[in-house]
Formats: structure tokens, C-alpha cells, sequence
């Protein structure tokens, strides 16, 4: 299963599809063949297992003895298959992979994690209808862990939101003139851009797009890949080279941009979502296959998602400076009373440089998945 994990690692990062490992083996523990998923579109890793087997349609010529449906060779007697994620039981771009194992022979699967998606689940039961010996389980947690957006977008029924703020001590965004750059140190923006790799879809207001014009890409250092947050810190001014995959630039509200804006340049996709509706836009890239958003809008945008209920997470960069004046971290709350103070708990705190970026979490628990209807934020 840990060399199925790793498989399955190689895998995109972000993609509509989880990360999936998959080995298959022999009945005295010998390897038949490996795969993994490399991205929407491309062959399951359970599929992709049985083509290094020669088990599957590109297997080359067909054998003498006992074959697939699809005339092509069966795996040995007892054979076993260990993944990562419970075999898919529906027909997409490409077959259930429950049924590519039972019919190349399969007797045993080992699962680490069960599908959470009520659409491709169901893949378990049906091995087992088939009289197939089904184990579930192994290394569950490092499964979850290899696909955290992924699961949490299934549990909560949309795309997990990561809020993205940066302040000074006295929570201004900018000065009283509106210049904002650069409130933090090169250490902290560089990591800003190591948190966006994680995300499907970056976003912000058009408030935000007209006042600073941002570019939204992910821009690492030169010999870094993209990747997860990491708290090491390379050199701010470290030549940059392009990620193998831009998240999906997004601008909501209702203001026109102009065509020359940074956002429309061809280093990645960008769309304009005309609504106020946090739960529309969410909706929206749900149906796109984005499972985790990074939300850079100003206060304005932060508020209407907080008011809505719709943020899961947040990356706070705070920086040793004062302002005394200039717009605040976030707009309006609606709350008029210490009773109802917003509270959250601190699940990390890291050094940037000269900066702190601190993580939370909603100190009530999980946001749930049919939030209240929310609030039309101003100028957004």
C-alpha cells in the first residue's frame, strides 16, 4: 500500500480526479503490474495497473489462454489488487474500474480509502456481490491526507474554501492612499504562491482587480516544483518557472475589467463570474471539478463569504508594521455584539522571514454543505 501511496502521488495535484496508486500482485506477493492516475481524461490507476500487467486494451497480442471480455489476457489465479481509493463503480470518460477488475480476474482488493463521492462509490459492494474478497482501511488516513481537498469538497458538497488575508499588526490591508505593496516580506509572498499551487481556482472582487491589477499565477523558484505548502524559505528573487498546471483565475461582481487587466493575459484561464452570491460561485466551480479555492478578494469579498458561512480555512500573513489608517482586513460582519463574536482556532503558526502566517479553522466545526443564504456584498 506505501508503494501505492507513492504512485498515486506522482499524480496532479489539483485535477477534477483524486490522486490514485494502484499494484496489483500475484498470489505469493509478486508484483503484476503498477499504475497511477495522471489527470482527468487519462486511465484509471487500477486501468493503468492492468496495462503494465498486460491485462488491458494496449496489452499487445492476445494469449493462448483465458482472456478478458475484451479478448484480452486474465490475471493469475489469487491475484490481488492494492489502491489507494475504493475502485470507481460509474461510467464517465473512462469505465468503472470495478468491473476492469472483475473482469480481468480478480479475487482480492485492499482499499485505503473508501470513495466519498456518492457517485463513484458503491465500487466495494459490488466486488464483494461478485464474491471477491474486499479489505478497506489500510493506511486510511495517509490516503486522506494525499487528497485533502478532494475529500473535503465531497463532505461539504462543494468546493472548500481557503480565506487568504495579509495585515499589518492593526489589520490594515493598505494605506490611507491606497497603496498596499508591500505590506509583508519577500519570505511570506513567496509562500503565498506555494499555497496558491494547492488550489484549483484563485479568486478575488472586482473591487480587488481594478485597485491592484494582480496577475494570479503561481510563480515559484526556478528549481522549485509545484507543490504543497512548505515552511522553507528560498530566496524571494529567485528566478521563477511555470507550474505544470495554473489554478483557474476567477473575478466576481459585476464591474467591467479593462481588456488590458493582468488577468486577461494568456498566462492562464480566467472567467468572470457576474453574481454577489458566494454560494452561486461556489456552485459554479463545483461544476467545473474545483475542489479547493483560494480566495484573495478584499475585505469586501471576505466578508460576504464569512457572512455566508463559506469559508473553511484561514491563511492569515501578519507583518510587524503599523498603519493607523487604511481599509480594514475585512468588511462588515453584521455582528453587533461580543456574544456574537466570530471565533476561530489556531492550528498553526509559522515564521516567515520577519512575518507570521497563521492558519485556522472555524472554532464551531466543519461549515456545513447547504449554507444560509448570504448576504450581497457592496461593490463587489
Amino acid at each position: 500500500m506505501r508503494r501505492a501511496l507513492d504512485l498515486a502521488a506522482r499524480g496532479p495535484a489539483v485535477d477534477p480526479n483524486p490522486r490514485v496508486g494502484c499494484v496489483l500482485l500475484d498470489r505469493d506477493g509478486r508484483t503484476l503490474g503498477e499504475g497511477f492516475h495522471q489527470g482527468a481524461g487519462s486511465p484509471h490507476a487500477e486501468v493503468a495497473a492492468l496495462l503494465d500487467a498486460g491485462c488491458g486494451p494496449a496489452a499487445g497480442p492476445r494469449p493462448s489462454g483465458p482472456v478478458t471480455r475484451a479478448g484480452m489476457p486474465r490475471l493469475p489465479a489469487g491475484a490481488t489488487a492494492v489502491v489507494t481509493l475504493e475502485p470507481c463503480n460509474h461510467t464517465g470518460r473512462t469505465g468503472p474500474c470495478a468491473e476492469a477488475l472483475l473482469d480481468a480476474g480478480i479475487a482480492r482488493v485492499v482499499i485505503a480509502q473508501s470513495d466519498p463521492t456518492p457517485l463513484a462509490s458503491g465500487g466495494a459492494e459490488r466486488l464483494r456481490a461478485a464474491r471477491v474478497e474486499v479489505v478497506t482501511g489500510l493506511l486510511e488516513s495517509e490516503a486522506t491526507v494525499l487528497n485533502r481537498w478532494f475529500t473535503a469538497s465531497a463532505r461539504l458538497g462543494r468546493p472548500v474554501v481557503t480565506l487568504k488575508l495579509a495585515s499589518t499588526l492593526d489589520g490594515r490591508v493598505a494605506a490611507a492612499d491606497g497603496t498596499s505593496q508591500w505590506i509583508t516580506g519577500g519570505p511570506a509572498r513567496l509562500d503565498v504562491h506555494r499555497q496558491r499551487a494547492t488550489a484549483g481556482a484563485i479568486v478575488v472582487g472586482t473591487g480587488t482587480a481594478l485597485a491592484d491589477d494582480p496577475q494570479l499565477t503561481v510563480r515559484l523558484p526556478a528549481a522549485e516544483p509545484a507543490a504543497p505548502a512548505v515552511e522553507s524559505d528560498p530566496a524571494p528573487d529567485a528566478a521563477t518557472a511555470p507550474t505544470p498546471r495554473q489554478p483557474l483565475r476567477v473575478v466576481v461582481g459585476t464591474r467591467e475589467l479593462p481588456a488590458s487587466a493582468r488577468m486577461f493575459d494568456d498566462a492562464a484561464e480566467t472567467i468572470s463570474l457576474r453574481t454577489h452570491d458566494p454560494a452561486e460561485v461556489l456552485r459554479l466551480l463545483s461544476d467545473r471539478g474545483i475542489h479547493h479555492v483560494w480566495l484573495e478578494g478584499g475585505p469586501t469579498l471576505a466578508a460576504a463569504f464569512l457572512r455566508a458561512g463559506l469559508v473553511d480555512r484561514l491563511v492569515h500573513y501578519l507583518a510587524p508594521a503599523l498603519l493607523g489608517a487604511g481599509p480594514s482586513l475585512v468588511g462588515d460582519l453584521g455582528i453587533g455584539s461580543i456574544d456574537s463574536i466570530d471565533r476561530w482556532h489556531l492550528e498553526d503558526v509559522t515564521h516567515l522571514g520577519d512575518d507570521l502566517r497563521l492558519t485556522l479553522v472555524p472554532a464551531a466545526g466543519p461549515t456545513p454543505a447547504t449554507p444560509a443564504t448570504p448576504a450581497t456584498p457592496e461593490g463587489a
